[in-house]
C-alpha cells in the first residue's frame, strides 16, 4: 500500500530511437531545444577534458 504514496518516476524527456509520431510540432521543438542544450554542455565537457589531457602530456613529455 506505501507504493502508492511514493511519486513515480518522470520519464525521461527524450530517448533515442523513439517512436516520434505522436508528438506535435512544439513538442518536437521542445526536444530540439533541450537536445542543443545537452550537446552544447556535452561538447564543454569534451573541451574541458581534452584541455586538461593536454596539459597532462605536455608535463610528461620526454
Amino acid at each position: 500500500m506505501d507504493d502508492d504514496l511514493k511519486p513515480r518516476p518522470k520519464p525521461p524527456e527524450h530517448v533515442v530511437g523513439q517512436d516520434l509520431s505522436t508528438l506535435s510540432v512544439h513538442e518536437l521543438n521542445e526536444r530540439i531545444a533541450l537536445l542543443k542544450i545537452e550537446i552544447a554542455r556535452l561538447e564543454a565537457d569534451v573541451a574541458k577534458k581534452q584541455s586538461s589531457k593536454s596539459a597532462a602530456e605536455s608535463v610528461f613529455k620526454f
